[in-house]
């Protein structure tokens, strides 16, 4: 099985330009993502995806596969559809799942990656996985820059919104509190696939890209992980993530590289 990952990285995020680069102890944000993914034994090869010489010289310079796509790209998604492409041409060997890694995960573990795509190993019938995380304070769950998710009993998503889903405010003492991860595997061509469909109303009222999947009536499988992780959306959230990381035992194996 072919597994690579893609992540995804430009400078011009609008809610917090140039945070790829952005340091974590003195690592650009988007080297903890690549260096952490790449452990991941279920992967053959790990790339970033940019637009940006900045973000590929730095790649470059610290020994990290890249590979340039367009500026034009809106969605995650069809860059790392460009850069499988790419990839593809240059390896001449076609990808069975791509795995997309959001480039603001810098608390990514190698165990993540292999928990994300163990169901799509076991069941040839799932073509895309999320993970998942609890979140642990009311703060967090009505933060907007984190996408919630409500599933089923057969762990498949019912819902993404960046609002408080499901609603307390019918007294309930305690609601499932669950985040999205953007630890994204598709199958290739799946993905491929995800990228020719319209965009769908409640993916743009949302800003969620697999809203689209279920507007459409397929289905998004949801796996638990219990690794406590944060994105960074805002400074105040690198400074959160930098706080977090002092002790973690996977920056020591790449910090000097």
């Amino acid at each position: 099985m072919n597994i690579i990952a893609i992540i995804p990285a430009r400078m011009g995020s609008s809610r917090y330009p140039g945070k790829p680069l952005a340091l974590i102890h003195n690592v650009p944000m988007v080297g903890h993502v690549a260096f952490r993914t790449a452990m991941s034994e279920s992967l053959s090869a790990a790339y970033v995806a940019t637009c940006d010489e900045i973000i590929e010289n730095y790649c470059k310079s610290a020994g990290l596969p890249c590979i340039m796509t367009s500026d034009q790209h809106v969605r995650c998604t069809t860059r790392t559809a460009e850069a499988l492409l790419k990839i593809e041409a240059a390896r001449g060997t076609k990808a069975d799942i791509v795995v997309m890694v959001q480039g603001d995960e810098p608390m990514v573990t190698p165990e993540m990656i292999d928990a994300a795509v163990t169901p799509m190993l076991e069941d040839a019938s799932i073509n895309v996985v999320n993970l998942m995380a609890e979140m642990e304070t009311v703060e967090e769950f009505e933060d907007p820059n984190e996408v919630k998710v409500v599933v089923d009993r057969n762990m498949n998503a019912l819902y993404f919104s960046r609002e408080p889903v499901p609603s307390r405010k019918k007294g309930a003492d305690r609601v499932p509190m669950r985040k999205q991860v953007c630890i994204i595997p598709f199958r290739r061509d799946y993905l491929l696939r995800f990228n020719d469909m319209e965009e769908s109303p409640l993916e743009i009222y949302e800003s969620v890209d697999m809203m689209r999947i279920l507007e459409y009536g397929e289905k998004v499988r949801m796996v638990p992980t219990s690794v406590r992780t944060f994105s960074v959306d805002t400074p105040d959230d690198l400074a959160h993530v930098t706080r977090l990381m002092e002790g973690d035992g996977l920056r020591k194996s790449y910090a000097l590289k």
